[in-house]
């Protein structure tokens, strides 16, 4: 046993929680604290006052707080509390929130120490003990200062469209009271864990559950054979199994073999160590450019190792690179990427009467979760019902079910609550990475440095299933020449299956991979004309009416490349007046699903009796600010308050469009919900009646189309960065960001992404990596070592706000998730171009071990 002061209060916990977060959580239920990485105490997350000081709850051993007095957000005074909260929320200090409650902490025992002399270097320093995957830092150090000088500004709710005001929960998130999954613990809750994969590929040749099932504590033990229904999900292609059985073959260390489940979470996790396999190890095949050309299958029961290839030719491109004054051959290559969101995946099913099943999930796309949940079932879709739990960060990288099937299957089965939450070693094995891709770009331009010509290929190396591999290799053809004019282009991108970590979506989706790639092409020829990196873009941008890419005639949306471009014109040329390295890139990104897609997003609005207004909607709030924009598209189109309002994204109405992909929350989410409320005010606001808008976009086309002018996206964003290095140390130190939103919904939301995007890109470009080797297993196995900028590496960002309005969508908005590390990697190529006076070609820029490995790429 253990005793300690929580909150001001006597108690004492069961000595067998390996930390205090542990007993903090599962015996106390206090949630404030979250749980990130335990026990590896990387993220911060968990951060508690012990005596006062900022402690890691889950690096804490229990002997440590015998009499101590421990407090978490729960014991904070009301009146400081809403401080904190107020602040935060006010200076957008926060996106999907589940960093800030330990980030809280912290800053109070920095001000409770320094009050207004803590000083914003000090601060982020001491902040450099946190993650934050979204913010970029920037307004949490706005806060913080601000707390330091007891400046709480007065929170303003939003109001319509284009007006600022706090996040959609903000106050909540901010102190932890707003629970994530992984906080909801209902009556009788059973807990689960997985037994992966030892092997990236063997065949399974027994699976022995004899010494799992005698452990006590332990009410069951499923696997492959348990499965009542089909046993593959996935998003596009239904080629990702569940479980792999017995006479089945691994295809990557994700593989799940068993599900254990017990009464607690700590007795699952040992129970599945017990779980006994025996394997036939098998060669894994995880280099691409060797397996496309094997006629040997990587992956079990699929045939052939091309997930996809993309292809699209305009004009005469080895006659146009011949006559060109100036030519440029490079090879680029890009890294395996971890999200790095700061929740893991965690699922909860609970059984609701005899045949019924309500499952929470951070998912994004909930109604695919439930789908593939009853196809796994073998029952009918209307007995699952998917709750979203508005998640802890992802990026895309929640796109895919992780565990969702299995908790499902296992409450089920059961028929008690089951909940699974992955450990962050976990979660770093089983969903997708960004895309590897090695791009050949052959680019030619004329004495005046107008491009004539390119030639691209491309290989991306996507892991064993499909996830939306093809979709991001795609993405990355479409997106291969930027946003410049160019008659002559022939390009090829192919997708690969290896036994190598899964590959899918991750914000940029491909285009962040071939603008590095394109951008670097730029500079190359500026250097051999003769002009500055500007001034090669400023000649090359593409304009409205203007053929673009793969021959999209281009709206007047696209105003905005040339206006971002000029709005950063000031800032470069003043570096380089200065002396300063500086690099500048230009970026393209779609927003929408595109290439033909039939895209309907659906939404409704509901008038309760109590006075209140349900807005509901199809679409994963991951800390992007979807909620808050559906709810200030409701009261701009309602003329209702911000405080009416309840947002809700559940299964019980068909509203489901697919993932929370490809930046089209917003301009979906916008259009539908002003449907919605159209016609809910032509019939009077009734209550009690749903209100059923909708948005559609059906006017694209497929590459395959053969469409000599394709429209292969209805919508894009535009994005110039600045990249400034300080002359004597080459570090990053000042970045300047002119980002086409086509229409602010909330400015503060926005710049917040943006500021969170460039701490991303700069990752991209200088550090982040997430390596395998030979056998497919990942180098890197904990947050610290995929070399995430901390706080205090973060330079200053000038964000600029660009509004060139799309047309034909709503309100003029076009998205801001994806585009805002497109060009970041590109930038600071150039910057240390002209710090080092060396081309580089490959990413991270600065850190090598983070990179592909070479023998993988030959």
């Amino acid at each position: 046993m253990a005793n300690f002061q929580l909150n001001g209060t006597p108690v004492t916990v069961s000595g067998d929680h390996p930390h205090l977060l542990s007993a903090l959580r599962d015996e106390l239920g206090v949630i404030s604290p979250k749980d990130g990485c335990s026990p590896s105490g990387q993220c911060g997350c968990c951060t508690v006052l012990i005596g006062g000081k900022a402690r890691i709850a889950c690096q804490t051993d229990l002997a440590k707080v015998e009499d101590a007095e421990v407090v978490t957000l729960e014991g904070f005074e009301p009146t400081e509390l809403d401080r904190y909260a107020d602040t935060f929320s006010a200076h957008g200090a926060l996106q999907c929130g589940f960093c800030t409650p330990g980030i809280v902490v912290r800053a109070k025992a920095l001000i409770d120490r320094k009050g207004s002399e803590l000083t914003r270097d000090e601060a982020s320093r001491h902040l450099g003990a946190h993650l934050c995957r979204c913010t970029g830092y920037v307004k949490i150090l706005d806060a913080v200062e601000a707390l330091a000088h007891n400046e709480v500004p007065v929170v303003m709710q939003p109001g319509g469209v284009g007006s600022r005001g706090i996040k959609y929960e903000g106050r909540e998130l901010t102190v932890g009271s707003r629970g994530f999954v992984a906080d909801i613990t209902p009556d009788g809750c059973r807990h689960g864990a997985l037994k992966l994969s030892d092997h990236a590929r063997a065949d399974i040749v027994a699976i022995d559950t004899t010494a799992a099932e005698a452990v006590e504590g332990v009410i069951g033990v499923f696997t492959a054979s348990d499965i009542p229904g089909e046993r593959r999900v996935g998003l596009i292609h239904k080629d990702w199994p569940v479980m792999i059985p017995v006479g089945g073959r691994t295809s990557y260390l994700g593989d799940v073999v068993a599900v254990v489940v017990a009464a607690d979470r700590e007795t699952a996790r040992k129970a599945a160590v017990l779980v006994e396999v025996t394997y036939n190890p098998l060669e894994p095949m995880v280099d691409p450019v060797r397996v496309v050309h094997s006629d040997e299958n990587a992956v079990w029961e699929l045939d052939g190792n091309v997930l996809s290839t993309s292809t699209y030719s305009r004009g005469d491109t080895p006659e146009a690179l011949a006559g060109s004054a100036h030519r440029i051959d490079e090879t680029f290559q890009t890294q395996r990427i971890e999200h790095a969101f700061l929740e893991p995946e965690s699922t909860l099913a609970v059984p609701r009467g005899e045949d019924e099943l309500h499952v929470y999930t951070g998912g994004q796309g909930i109604w695919d979760d439930r789908n593939d949940i009853a196809r796994v079932l073998a029952v009918e879709p209307h007995q699952i019902t998917t709750e979203l739990v508005s998640n802890g960060g992802a990026f895309g990288g929640k796109e895919d079910m992780s565990n969702q099937a299995h908790t499902a299957l296992a409450a089920w089965l059961l028929r008690q609550p089951v909940k699974i939450t992955l450990s962050r070693e976990e979660s770093l094995l089983m969903h997708p990475k960004r895309h590897p891709i090695r791009m050949r770009y052959e680019a030619g331009c004329d004495s005046d440095g107008l491009l004539t010509g390119l030639r691209i290929r491309m290989i991306g190396d996507s892991g064993p299933y499909a996830s939306v591999g093809m979709k991001v290799l795609e993405r990355a053809a479409g997106h291969a020449t930027g946003p410049y004019l160019v008659d002559n282009v022939d390009v090829e991108s192919v997708a690969v299956r290896t036994n190598n970590s899964v590959c899918g979506a991750f914000r940029g989706f491909g285009a962040n991979q071939a603008q590095f790639a394109m951008e670097g092409i730029l500079d190359r020829l500026a250097e051999q004309v003769g002009i500055t990196g500007w001034e090669i873009r400023s000649r090359n941008v593409v304009m409205p009416g203007q053929v673009w890419g793969p021959g999209q005639i281009m709206d007047e949306g696209c105003a905005g490349a040339r206006q971002c471009l000029d709005a950063v014109k000031t800032a470069y040329d003043q570096a380089r007046a200065a002396g300063k390295p500086v690099g500048i890139g230009l970026g393209i990104k779609n927003s929408g699903l595109g290439n033909g897609f039939d895209e309907l997003a659906r939404a409704v609005v509901r008038f309760r009796e109590d006075g209140l207004v349900e807005v509901r909607h199809c679409w994963t709030e991951m800390g992007q600010g979807v909620h808050t924009v559906a709810l200030q598209v409701a009261v701009e189109e309602l003329g209702i308050e911000a405080e009416r309002i309840r947002v809700i994204v559940d299964s019980t109405r068909e509203l489901g469009a697919g993932q929370t992909t490809g930046s089209r929350g917003t301009l979906m989410v916008a259009g539908s919900v002003a449907d919605a409320s159209h016609q809910a005010m032509a019939d009077g606001c009734q209550i009690g009646v749903d209100y059923e808008g909708q948005y559609r976009v059906d006017w694209t086309n497929s590459l395959k189309d053969g469409v000599e002018n394709p429209i292969i996206h209805s919508t894009f964003g535009y994005a110039a960065q600045v990249v400034v290095l300080d002359p004597e140390t080459g570090e990053v130190e000042h970045v300047v960001a002119a980002h086409d939103v086509g229409r602010a919904v909330n400015p503060t939301l926005c710049e917040g992404q943006i500021e969170g995007a460039i701490h991303m890109g700069l990752g991209y470009a200088l550090s982040e990596g997430f390596p395998l080797d030979e056998t497919g297993r990942p180098i890197n196995s904990t947050l610290r070592s995929l070399d995430i900028i901390r706080p205090k590496d973060m330079p200053t960002v000038e964000v600029i706000l660009v509004e060139a309005p799309q047309p034909n969508s709503p309100y003029g908005v076009k998205g801001v998730g994806e585009i805002g590390l497109v060009p970041t990697s590109g930038a600071v190529a150039a910057a240390l171009r002209e710090h080092s006076g060396q081309w580089q070609n490959e990413l991270p820029l600065r850190n090598e071990s983070n990179r592909e490995r070479p023998t993988a790429w030959q």
